[in-house]
């Protein structure tokens, strides 16, 4: 593989691992985002990221969880075959708008367990419920602005 993938692939797992997930999600993503043609079986993605055949099974299963990839089969073999998952950044974006109410909600019962009317103690819950509702919001309008965008 050559230094110019390499070094991408390796940008990718360091993005994934910015938010707390395992760099090897990031640099199997990366791998599919790349491929041509856009698949690749777990014994490919193993070769070309020199990672055990454990470490992908794993990984493009928790790929699959989270909506960015897909498993497929062809005809006549017996191998899987990963590829990026067609609407997979929307399906991303649905998901983190389904949080946002548990985050609300999260806000909100501290507010009444707390039970204090002092703005001091209530600010930090206060904010985080008044955020949590403006993106509950804002965010259909902003999915649904990009899927017209995208015809």
């Amino acid at each position: 593989m050559d230094e110019a993938r390499l070094k991408y692939l390796e940008e990718f797992g360091l993005m994934f691992g910015q938010f707390g997930l395992p760099r090897m999600l990031g640099r199997v993503l990366g791998v599919l985002m790349i491929s041509d043609p856009p698949e690749r079986s777990a014994e490919e993605l193993a070769e070309e990221l020199a990672a055990s055949r454990g470490s992908i099974s794993q990984t493009t299963r928790s790929l699959i969880q989270m909506g960015l990839v897909q498993r497929r089969s062809k005809p006549g073999e017996r191998r899987d075959y990963f590829r990026v998952k067609p609407g997979a950044w929307h399906e991303i974006m649905r998901r983190e708008m389904e949080a946002l109410g548990a985050f609300r909600k999260t806000a909100e019962r501290g507010l009444e367990l707390l039970g204090s009317e002092d703005p001091d103690a209530r600010r930090s819950l206060e904010e985080m419920r008044d955020f949590y509702v403006y993106w509950e919001r804002e965010m259909p309008a902003v999915l649904e602005r990009w899927e017209k965008e995208r015809g």
